[in-house]
């Protein structure tokens, strides 16, 4: 068997007044999965919960994103998070808060037999 990368899902989410990174991280995962509907497992004969996601979000403040949170928006699978420096932080006129920017990829991997896919 051979772990394949499969399917590449990108993403934006924001948070428009909170500075919250983990809520534009998931809203950024929530963009790229649910603009897509991964018909590959069906037509391959496998599981849909024998996907592995590995999801990379840059966002303002990574290490504050709680990770348990953004896996929570994975339908299917299983998943790890990689939060990396990125995205956007636009302050407000006053400089009292302002608005986060997320980017999010998900790659989903499936353990396929050696000469499928």
């Amino acid at each position: 068997m051979a772990l394949r990368r499969m399917v590449l899902e990108i993403g934006m989410g924001t948070d428009i007044r909170g500075l919250d990174p983990t809520k534009a991280a998931v809203r950024a995962l929530r963009d790229a999965l649910w603009h897509n509907s991964l018909t590959i497992t069906h037509a391959l004969g496998v599981d849909v919960d024998s996907m592995r996601v590995k999801v990379r979000i840059g966002v303002p403040m990574p290490e504050r994103v709680d990770h348990a949170q953004v896996l929570a928006m994975l339908p299917h699978g299983t998943g790890e998070v990689e939060c990396v420096e990125g995205g956007l932080l636009i302050p407000n006129e006053d400089g009292t808060g302002g608005t986060l920017v997320a980017h999010a990829a998900a790659e989903v991997f499936l353990d396929l037999p050696e000469g499928v896919g």
